[in-house]
């Protein structure tokens, strides 16, 4: 049964992981489309 709730825990930990991981993508995909956002309203008032 030890054994199990080993396995159990390690996979929540990596799923877990994964999430976050996953999460600063898309956070760091939804800066990079802001920034270009703001250059082609620079370049617009330009």
């Amino acid at each position: 049964m030890k054994g199990l709730m080993k396995i159990v825990s390690a996979l929540l930990i990596i799923a877990a992981f994964s999430l976050l991981a996953t999460g600063c993508n898309t956070i760091r995909g939804a800066g990079r489309d802001i920034q270009r956002g703001g250059r082609a309203i620079q370049e617009m008032v330009k």
